[in-house]
C-alpha cells in the first residue's frame, strides 16, 4: 500500500548553513551581521572560545567560552575546533559541537571571522559553508568610516588600514563579494544570498525521500 503524500518527508527540511562574513575593519561587517540576525532571529552567532581572561561584565558562554590554554589545546588535539588561531598571545577558536548541533536542527550559524579562520572552516565543512566578503566603495571611504567612530588614535587607524590591504587581497577566496556602498542595499543582497543558499539541493536531505514518495504515487496510479 502506497503511503499518502501527507506522510512523505517535508521537502523543505534542510541542514543548517555556516555563514562566513568577512571584511576589513570599517567595511560594515558588524552592522550587517546584526541586521541579518534581526531579519531572521533563528540565525545564531558563533560564540568563540578563548584563553584570554574574562573582562568585567563578560560571562562564560555569552561573549566567549573561556578556557585555559591546556583546555583549549586539548580541544584542538581532539578535533573539537573548526578553526583556531593565536592573537597577541591568546588562543581563539570556534568550537565544533554547537555548530554541528545547530546544523542538525536546520539552524544557521554566523561567523564574524577573518580569511584565515574562514579558510579553516571551509576545509572542515566544505558543503555546508557560504562565504561572503564585504568591500568598501573606496579606500578613502574606508578611512573616513574608521575615523568617524572617534575611538582610535591615528596610529591605530594606520595599523587598521595596513591590515585592510592584506585582508582585501583575499577577496577571490570567497563565494560572494559585495561592495558596501549602501547598508540597505547590501543587506538586501545578503538576504538574497542566504535565501538562495538555503534552497540548494545538497542542503535539503528531505528532497530525495520526497521524490521517491512522488514516484511511488505514480506507481500506485498505474
Amino acid at each position: 500500500m502506497t503511503a499518502s503524500a501527507s506522510t512523505a518527508p517535508a521537502p523543505e527540511a534542510r541542514r543548517g548553513l555556516l555563514i562566513i562574513l568577512s571584511s576589513p575593519s570599517g567595511a560594515g561587517k558588524s552592522t550587517l551581521a546584526r541586521r541579518l540576525m534581526a531579519w531572521d532571529p533563528s540565525i545564531r552567532f558563533s560564540v568563540s572560545a578563548t584563553t584570554r581572561p574574562p573582562r568585567p561584565g563578560e560571562q562564560d558562554g555569552r561573549e566567549y567560552h573561556f578556557r585555559t590554554r591546556e583546555q583549549f589545546e586539548a580541544m584542538v588535539a581532539a578535533g573539537e575546533m573548526l578553526e583556531h588561531a593565536e592573537v597577541f598571545g591568546n588562543l581563539y577558536g570556534s568550537p565544533r559541537a554547537p555548530v554541528e548541533e545547530a546544523m542538525a536542527r536546520g539552524q544557521d550559524t554566523l561567523f564574524d571571522i577573518d580569511w584565515q579562520g574562514g579558510q579553516q572552516i571551509r576545509q572542515a565543512m566544505r558543503d555546508d559553508v557560504v562565504s561572503i566578503f564585504l568591500l568598501p566603495p573606496s579606500i578613502a571611504e574606508l578611512e573616513r568610516r574608521l575615523r568617524s567612530r572617534g575611538q582610535d588614535s591615528d596610529a591605530v587607524i594606520r595599523g587598521r588600514m595596513a591590515k585592510s590591504e592584506a585582508e582585501i587581497s583575499h577577496w577571490a577566496e570567497y563565494d560572494y563579494v559585495l561592495v558596501n556602498r549602501d547598508l540597505d542595499a547590501c543587506e538586501a543582497d545578503l538576504r538574497t544570498i542566504l535565501t538562495a543558499e538555503r534552497l540548494r539541493r545538497i542542503r535539503r536531505p528531505g528532497l530525495a525521500d520526497f521524490v521517491r514518495q512522488l514516484n511511488a504515487e505514480f506507481e500506485g496510479r498505474r
